[in-house]
Formats: C-alpha cells, structure tokens, sequence
C-alpha cells in the first residue's frame, strides 16, 4: 500500500542539512605532466561537488550554462539528464564499457543505461542519480493536510494564478493526465513554466506551489520554516542523470564511478538530494542515521517507485500530438 509523504523544515534542521549544492564549481585539479586534463561538462551547479572533488589525477570538472553547446566542446565525459542524453545521436557517443560499476546499480536502472534503446541493444550512459517530480508548498498547511489528493490538489481552485509547473509541456500533462480537460483547468492554473528559475516566485511569495525535482527541492528546506513537499502516492515522473562518453573519448576510472555505493560519499550526496539508483538495502543502510521522514523521502517504499515512472522519448507523431494538446489547452489570450 502507497503514502504520501509530507516533509517539514523542522525534520531536515534536526538531520542538520547544509544549505545544499553550491553553483560554484571546483577548478582544474592538479593534471599529470603537461597533458591536457580530461574533462567532465555538467550544467552549472548540476553536479555533486562532493563527487567532483574525487575525480582521479588528470580529471576536472567544468560547468555550462548552455547544455544546447556541450556537444560543441571537447571532453570525456558529459553529465546531462536523460532528457537531453537521449536526444544525443548514438552516432557522438561509445558505448560506456564498464560492465563492473554498471552492475553495481540497480535493474531498474537499466534502461536509462539504453538511453530507452532495446533490452538486448547496447549501454551508452552511466544513471548516477533519479529525482521524483514532487509539489513544493509555502504556506499551504491546509493542502498539505489533503496530501492524499496527490496531483489533484494541482486543480484546486485556489491556486489559480498561484502554481509554477515544470518548463517541460511534457512533464507537466504527465501529472494530470492527457485529457484536454484536465490540461485546460492545469493551464488556467500556471503563474509560470519553470522549475528552476520558477522556485523564486514561491520563496518571495508570488507562488504557492512549484512542481519541480525532489533534488532542487531539499536545499530549499532549510531556509524557509513555510516550505513542505508531498510526494504523491499516485507515483511521479523521474528525472535521471547519466554520464556518457563522447566518442573516442577515455573512459573515467571504474573506481571513482564506484565510490557512489560508498560510505562517506553516498551519505553526503543523499544529503544534497542526489539518490543513485543502488538496490533498495544498500540505500537504506545509508539512511539509518537519517530521521524516519527524511529516509522516506530520499527512498519511498518500493511500492511507490514501482508507481513511479520514467520518460523516454517520444517519436515525432506522439510529439506532435502532445504539442497539439497543449496549444489547444492554452488559456484565451
């Protein structure tokens, strides 16, 4: 049987949460000889420093802005969401040949590894972490009081004006259903697509609710007491993360890819609201320390993540149809 899962500030303040992942980025780390160190592009802010700050001898970390570019740039590995991974010509990239680092994950990560390709087709990516599409609240108690309502609660006459909902025209249908009904009333609803600039308009109080990746969610907790998440017990949609490797590129260290199942690294990236796709035991023994409703957040019941599902690309008439949906379902000018 699902819950749902209503999360307060006060809870994260007694684990003791640091104000979460800073935009900055570490710099060249030390490269051997004169050899042009292999590099690792990630959005801005986008990628684990606690993880960066591992990579072996002759790696750095360097951030973008614009992810459109990053197949303009040369490196050795990228970090990018499956979203953007999989739209990736399989032509730009080799297979990321690392069967031991690849068997430490769980099945169910396996086919994002495909990029969505067949069971039997190659691996292109590495999923280093998944984040749920969860509701941030600002002092809405009476909504979080009907938690049970899940996506429902996305329509409740109140928020008219009041809702940030993701960028993606995708993600947002995916939470209430491909009925043109269902997706009006949403669209009446909408102050703003945008889930990462967008979480502004609820911290200053021009938004109630945003919908946006448990991942950004977590740091924002600590900073303001009128901020709780829900989880619906219906299941979300996912977000990954994968590095792939560009071709010709070196493969990194199988080590340093296994350090993410490792004490302290795993614990520090749950605290951040990074979660790899490890076996459900594995991830659970990191958390006991952690308190019960932090734990259940940061890993559901397997129940919930079987509800839970990710988004493989579309073919260019389902994409159309979905595109056509959402322009008919736009309110009137």
């Amino acid at each position: 049987m699902g819950f749902d899962l209503a999360l307060s500030r006060r809870q994260l303040l007694r684990l003791g949460l640091g104000a979460g992942v800073s935009a900055a980025l570490p710099g060249l780390l030390s490269s051997c000889g004169t050899n042009a160190p292999q590099r690792l592009l990630a959005a801005e802010g986008g990628f684990p420093q606690a993880w960066a700050r591992q990579l072996p001898q002759g790696w750095q970390l360097q951030g973008v802005a614009d992810l459109a570019q990053i197949n303009q740039r040369t490196a050795a590995l990228w970090s990018l969401s499956d979203g953007w991974a999989a739209a990736i010509p399989r032509q730009q990239l080799e297979p990321f040949s690392l069967p031991g680092a690849l068997a430490e994950l769980a099945p169910w990560a396996a086919p994002v590894s495909r990029l969505y390709g067949p069971a039997d087709g190659a691996v292109y990516g590495f999923p280093w972490a998944y984040s749920p599409w969860v509701l941030l609240l600002r002092s809405r108690p009476d909504l979080v009081a009907r938690s049970q309502e899940g996506w429902d609660l996305l329509l409740d006459p109140s928020l008219k004006g009041k809702l940030v909902l993701p960028s993606s025209p995708r993600v947002a249908m995916a939470l209430v259903g491909n009925s043109l009904d269902r997706v009006e009333s949403l669209r009446r609803q909408a102050l703003a697509y945008d889930e990462r600039d967008g979480l502004n308009l609820l911290l200053s109080g021009a938004a109630e609710v945003a919908v946006a990746p448990l991942q950004r969610v977590i740091p924002l907790l600590r900073r303001d007491p009128r901020l709780a998440v829900i989880w619906p017990a219906s299941g979300s949609p996912l977000t990954w993360q994968l590095l792939l490797r560009p071709r010709g590129a070196t493969l990194p260290p199988e080590a340093w890819l296994k350090q993410l199942g490792q004490a302290p690294l795993l614990e520090k990236l749950l605290l951040q609201g990074w979660v790899p796709p490890l076996p459900l035991p594995q991830l659970g023994q990191a958390l006991r320390g952690f308190p019960t409703a932090v734990a259940r957040l940061l890993l559901p019941s397997e129940q919930l993540l079987q509800r839970c599902w990710s988004l493989p690309p579309l073919d260019a008439q389902a994409r159309l149809d979905l595109q056509t949906m959402w322009d008919a379902a736009a309110p009137p000018a």
